[in-house]
């Protein structure tokens, strides 16, 4: 069987107040393409088709215009909700769309209950665990501590429970959306990280065939059977290296298992460059970059007059200003932002406790303040539900 693995489409999502839609409409006109002229079999969606809980009614249109084209062309897709969805919302009709081989899986209930599709070989079971947020769901699962690797563990469980009360040789595919040990991070990914844990092994996933994730940007390959599809557009300029894909995976008799990288269709190339802002705009090296869309960093020791005017005469697609101008380390002028880069909202709170009183929290306080935060991200995910 021939699946076409994609995730993280973001509909309605900007790069840097540049409106996407137009190439996120160009994305999906390549994917259904795609699914066409290599004969896939399924496609399958691992989370954050949207860009947020209440969706923009132009994005939820172009979702709807894929959704009647994948429905077109007659290949079955399955499909789950990321982090940055609204389970319950993308969820709606999720029955009647089934009819029509788009298969929604929203519910954490339904972790354990397949879509199977069959190809020569026999069947081939589809598992749609959506985005898992361990204090809303452990209830479901059971679980006696709200946490990632805990709440998934029990949702493969009832994976294995079902796949093993099916028939000899039926393959298995997983769709998840987490953050898994290994995986490499961009700017654009929201923070899950609960109990000061964010990850979780990709041993969780064992006695699958492939285990389709979404979450990270980047597309990657965890294990031969665990893989980021990443997402198919840039949404920060941490992913000015990243090569936009979607794998497309041929699942063997058996189980085995060969996998493409399919490239996706990019508006335009992105570029950092750094510098004195007299240097960027004379080196000659740059002149590839004068169409790409450039996150400049200006290095000079006092910030130069009209530096976007000046820039954008040469580099016309500048769209992020950065200054970090060449100071000493111990520089008392060295930006606040520059001191909290890389630094989670955990590590800032503790920074801030042993700024104020000369000492850092003790493990207790840490586990405070991990729990305040946790109950912070809890509530912001059922308000979003709610709205």
């Amino acid at each position: 069987m021939r699946l076409l693995h994609t995730s993280d489409w973001h509909l309605g999502r900007a790069f840097h107040r540049v409106n996407m839609l137009g190439a996120q409409a160009e994305f999906i006109g390549h994917l259904v393409t795609t699914a066409r002229e290599r004969d896939v079999d399924a496609v399958v969606v691992s989370g954050d088709v949207y860009d947020r809980a209440v969706p923009p009614l132009a994005a939820v249109e172009l979702f709807d215009d894929a959704l009647h084209r994948l429905a077109d062309v007659g290949v079955p897709t399955v499909m789950i909700s990321g982090n940055h969805d609204s389970a319950r919302r993308l969820g709606v009709g999720a029955g009647l769309i089934g009819r029509a081989g788009i298969h929604l899986r929203t519910e954490a209930s339904a972790c354990g209950t397949p879509v199977v599709l069959s190809d020569a070989h026999g069947d081939v079971a589809f598992y749609g665990l959506p985005y898992l947020e361990p204090a809303l769901v452990k209830d479901e699962f059971g679980v006696e501590k709200a946490g990632h690797e805990a709440v998934l563990a029990a949702a493969m469980d009832r994976v294995r429970a079902d796949l093993a009360t099916r028939a000899p040789g039926t393959r298995s595919v997983v769709l998840a959306h987490a953050f898994v040990t290994g995986g490499e991070v961009s700017d654009s990914e929201r923070d899950i990280t609960v109990g000061g844990v964010a990850s979780v092994p990709a041993g969780v996933f064992d006695g699958v065939d492939y285990t389709a994730l979404g979450h990270l940007h980047g597309s990657q390959t965890i294990t031969e059977r665990v893989r980021y599809s990443g997402s198919p557009l840039p949404y920060s300029f941490s992913e000015t290296d990243h090569r936009k894909s979607m794998w497309l995976v041929d699942l063997g008799p058996e189980g085995s298992l060969s996998a493409e990288r399919i490239d996706c269709p990019v508006p335009r190339a992105l570029a950092r460059i750094r510098g004195h802002l007299d240097d960027l705009l004379a080196d000659p090296a740059l002149e590839r970059h004068e169409e790409a869309w450039i996150e400049a960093t200006l290095t000079d020791p006092v910030r130069p007059a009209d530096p976007m005017a000046r820039l954008t005469e040469r580099f016309a697609h500048t769209l992020s200003l950065v200054f970090d101008p060449e100071r000493a380390p111990e520089d008392p002028d060295i930006s606040y932002a520059r001191r909290l880069a890389g630094r989670s909202e955990q590590q800032i709170a503790e920074d801030f406790v042993g700024h104020v009183r000369g000492a850092g929290p003790d493990a207790d306080e840490q586990a405070v303040l991990r729990d305040a935060f946790d109950a912070v991200r809890a509530d912001e995910a059922v308000r979003e539900v709610a709205r």
